[in-house]
């Protein structure tokens, strides 16, 4: 599970602030932040990427229908790429 906490940002500048009572032992850390919505979408990617994945590595297809089961794994996997963002 990935711990959040409620914050603001500013839409002009992007300063972020999260305020929290002190209890007097406070140190300041640089830390990296992600916008909660980029890391949703980045996560249902790859839930996505991992059922392709999964299909992948437990299809078994009939030796007569292999092609058409090769086609459609790729078909799934182009239209997922197709999804991706730039790189």
């Amino acid at each position: 599970m990935v711990e959040t906490i409620e914050g603001w940002r500013c839409i002009g500048c992007g300063k972020v602030e999260a305020t929290r009572p002190c209890i007097g032992v406070c140190q300041d850390r640089k830390v990296e932040l992600v916008a909660a919505e980029d890391y949703a979408e980045l996560a249902w990617r790859v839930a996505q990427l991992e059922e392709a994945l999964a299909l992948i590595a437990r299809v078994d297809p009939k030796p007569d229908r292999l092609q058409e089961s090769w086609d459609a794994l790729q078909a799934r996997a182009r239209a997922l790429l197709a999804d991706a963002p730039p790189a």
